[in-house]
């Protein structure tokens, strides 16, 4: 079931980026990062169809990333890739005259790039991603606690650059970096998001009904320790649990079915490492 919600979030995600590319971007000459924004150099520079160098580059990036990230990673890239190249030779046609937002150029490149972020934090949340640079931060990702948006923004600035000498304009080549800004910010947020963790700390007689019921529900372990009411001066237990954000609500209704008196503390941590969770790092 976890694999199918990959592959449906990967779907979903090509899908939005396509759109963001080849009806809010292409058309109004606004360049972008990674391989679309080759890919769109080459289009609007050589003719080449957008799908074609795409799908290319796209090949030779991950015969490499194959070695480095796995057959896993690699497969759901691979599904990832040939559904946007679906999707983009679906309505890149459709979309070539239709002049959408043409007169508003500074809207179209905050909605194009708005989801092309999210194509890409979708992509690589789920276990793989759309190519291009969202390949070489995942690589980067894999052996260095380094941002993933931070990584993609490197990697983009050179490429958007360099489209002035395509378009010989540096209003398009500013439209690009409102594009690259807002979609590595996208990245971020959408997987900070989803990665987010809190911890419980839970006061209540019932406590190992209410462990065991976390433990088979929420599917998250449970440590109990020993404390003293220091008012009271009466031993209780107290059970100590580590999960995602979006979890929470799974655990407070496990509580509130079990002890509505209970008493809970609920906070944001910065990281979990381990297992369940993410991987240690070296930075």
């Amino acid at each position: 079931m976890s694999e199918l919600q990959d592959y449906l979030m990967i779907a979903v995600g090509m899908l939005l980026g396509s759109i963001g590319w080849v009806v809010f971007l292409l058309p109004n000459n606004i360049t972008t990062g990674g391989l679309p924004g080759i890919s769109s150099i080459l289009y609007w520079g050589l003719g080449i169809p957008v799908q074609v160098s795409y799908f290319v580059l796209n090949a030779i990036l991950l015969a490499i990333a194959l070695k480095v990230m796995g057959w896993r990673f690699c497969i759901k890239t691979i599904y990832a890739v040939v559904l946007f190249t679906m999707f983009t030779s679906i309505f890149e046609p459709m979309a070539r005259n239709s002049g959408f937002l043409s007169d508003q150029p500074f809207m179209a490149a905050v909605v194009g790039a708005c989801f092309l972020g999210m194509t890409s934090g979708m992509g690589l949340y789920s276990g793989g991603s759309t190519g291009g640079s969202d390949l070489i931060a995942a690589m980067v990702n894999k052996y260095h606690d380094i941002s993933l948006g931070r990584v993609i923004l490197i990697c983009d600035l050179i490429i958007i650059t360099s489209s002035y000498f395509v378009l010989r304009s540096w209003e398009q080549v500013i439209y690009g970096y409102v594009v690259l800004f807002i979609s590595a910010f996208c990245v971020d947020r959408f997987i900070n998001s989803m990665r987010s963790s809190v911890q419980f700390f839970i006061i209540s007689d019932k406590y190992e009904e209410i462990a065991k019921h976390i433990t088979a529900e929420a599917l998250r372990g449970c440590t109990v320790i020993n404390a003293e009411g220091f008012y009271s001066g009466h031993e209780v237990k107290m059970l100590f649990v580590l999960a995602r954000q979006n979890e929470s609500s799974r655990i407070f209704n496990i509580i509130d079915m079990i002890d509505p008196h209970a008493f809970v503390s609920q906070s944001a941590v910065i990281g979990v490492y381990g297992e369940g969770f993410d991987k240690v790092k070296k930075h």
